[in-house]
């Protein structure tokens, strides 16, 4: 994790013509590659850094923390408006720590990883399915089985369509199952849609996912394999919120 408002500045500059004509939330999006060795002291250092925040009060500095099987921690950041660019959420802490204090925090992350970097995703609430309103804090639903679904430009306009379809269906069959769909934006490796599911535990991930599957039936499983032959790459990612890691000032 660096500063935040450096890269932010940095995104909102180069996607700001996207974001403008966007119709859903974007996010920011920090990724630290920790190394194995090093994951307890960069959740140290975060809380570390979190303690710090609130004891001098940082205003407008929002974020949830996710943690990905493997060691990597993504930081993400909802982009709600372009006045963000006219300021530095970040000068007010380092006023009050002391830049010395403040630079200690931040070469403290860098000893954790060697890779990090930053993407933008937006989430896309007409292909989503949450029958009582998209929402991305779920209580009590903290693990996350991560879809990524990566595709060539010429298929997306057909794998939106397909996306849609297996939504009417779930909405057809009253399906339990939640689902949120992303859209890779700036810095993302290639094209994707990511399809979040959120779950108590992996057991219960497991079990509604096998209760869905068999409510959809037949008719679910063709509209899957159409979905498949579209995709150029498929893969799953888990993992968990961290509550714990994340901040929300008190505006």
């Amino acid at each position: 994790m660096k500063t935040l408002q450096l890269s932010l500045i940095f995104l909102l500059l180069a996607i700001a013509p996207n974001f403008l004509i966007a119709q859903n939330q974007a996010y920011w999006v920090h990724e630290d590659q920790v190394k194995p060795s090093k994951m307890m002291e960069y959740e140290q250092v975060t809380k570390d850094f979190i303690e710090a925040c609130k004891k001098h009060d940082l205003k407008d500095a929002d974020w949830v923390t996710a943690r990905v099987e493997g060691g990597t921690y993504l930081s993400i950041v909802p982009i709600e408006k372009m006045g963000d660019l006219d300021k530095n959420t970040m000068a007010p802490l380092a006023e009050k720590m002391g830049e010395e204090e403040f630079g200690k925090i931040f070469a403290r992350f860098n000893e954790c990883y060697d890779k990090h970097g930053d993407y933008v995703i937006v989430l896309n609430s007409d292909l989503s399915y949450m029958p009582e309103g998209v929402n991305t804090n779920t209580p009590g639903q903290d693990y996350r089985k991560w879809h990524f679904m990566h595709v060539v430009p010429s298929n997306i306009s057909k794998l939106n369509a397909k996306i849609k379809e297996i939504k009417a269906l779930y909405e057809k069959r009253n399906a339990t199952e939640n689902f949120r769909v992303y859209r890779s934006g700036f810095g993302t490796d290639g094209d994707y849609y990511l399809v979040t599911i959120s779950a108590k535990d992996a057991q219960s991930y497991e079990k509604l996912s096998k209760e869905t599957e068999t409510l959809l039936g037949n008719e679910g499983e063709k509209l899957m394999g159409e979905l498949f032959a579209l995709l150029d790459s498929y893969e799953t990612k888990t993992g968990w919120m961290r509550p714990d890691l994340g901040y929300a000032s008190i505006n």
